[in-house]
């Protein structure tokens, strides 16, 4: 009788299986295959916080520099067509770009500079080596890049930013003239600059050579870029090939006034913590 009963229970405990033990398996392997991973370039969870709405603007760089992450680009890979074909944009910012990120985070992994914000290295970029120097730089540049180019960018800028133009050259006319052959004259590789003068807080054109910029404090001229124009032959050989001068005059066409104008009234609210 003992055994019959036992036999009773052990069948019963089996046509449970499907609401018991067979049902909780088939939660985890759905937990297992609906997980998302989480980005590994978002790291910790204080990581994560440190870095939420990095957007590449000013105060966004002065967390330390092992939090930075890989930004987005902020349209579509055709967006900037004609002036900017669809393969550029893709190898420029997903190959190029991306490997100053990834090389700069190797340059200083493990080091103090993993502490220091991006400004920190700029203001004593002889003091370090060649690979932070270059990636820190071309990391930041391009950041900047994509953000001062916008499918609907164009036109004229306005408000505050047209009267310091104005200001500085005479008019919206003839400072295009002037970055224009900034641009157009940089021998090589680098970059034509619309700044802030810390000091005379005026605006001022400069180029820089390489990956280099006007916050490092190896340029005669130094100040908080405003507006950058990538002259490096991967910004433009594809569609323009030798025709530099070219993209040059067909960049303004995409020149995203509003977030230069940010840039700029961002700058007086954070010129103080620039070290």
């Amino acid at each position: 009788m003992k055994k019959q009963l036992f036999l009773v229970m052990f069948l019963a405990g089996l046509l449970s299986l499907p609401f018991g033990l067979a049902a909780q398996q088939a939660v985890k392997s759905k937990t297992k295959t609906d997980a998302k991973p989480v980005p590994a370039v978002l790291g910790t969870a204080s990581e994560v916080s440190a870095v939420a709405g990095f957007a590449g603007k000013g105060e966004d760089w002065l967390i330390p520099s092992s939090n930075l992450i890989f930004p987005d680009l902020p349209y579509a890979y055709d967006a900037l067509e004609p002036v900017i074909d669809k393969q550029t944009v893709e190898i420029h910012y997903d190959k190029h770009h991306r490997g100053y990120f990834n090389n700069f985070k190797k340059a200083i992994a493990g080091t103090d500079l993993e502490t220091k914000s991006v400004y920190s290295i700029f203001a004593d970029i002889d003091k370090v080596s060649a690979a932070v120097r270059n990636n820190a730089g071309g990391f930041y540049n391009h950041v900047l890049y994509w953000s001062n180019l916008s499918p609907d960018g164009g036109g004229m800028p306005s408000g505050e930013l047209l009267e310091a133009i104005t200001r500085s050259f005479g008019s919206y006319e003839a400072f295009v003239q002037k970055f224009n052959e900034a641009a157009k004259t940089r021998f090589g590789s680098g970059w034509a600059w619309l700044s802030v003068d810390p000091a005379s807080k005026e605006l001022f054109i400069s180029s820089t050579a390489n990956q280099d910029n006007p916050l490092m404090s190896s340029e005669e001229k130094q100040g908080f870029p405003l507006l950058g124009m990538d002259v490096w032959e991967h910004a433009y050989y594809l569609k323009y090939q030798n025709k530099r001068a070219d993209y040059v005059e067909s960049f303004w066409n995409k020149v995203n006034w509003q977030d230069v104008q940010s840039r700029y009234a961002e700058y007086f609210k954070i010129a103080a913590r620039i070290k």
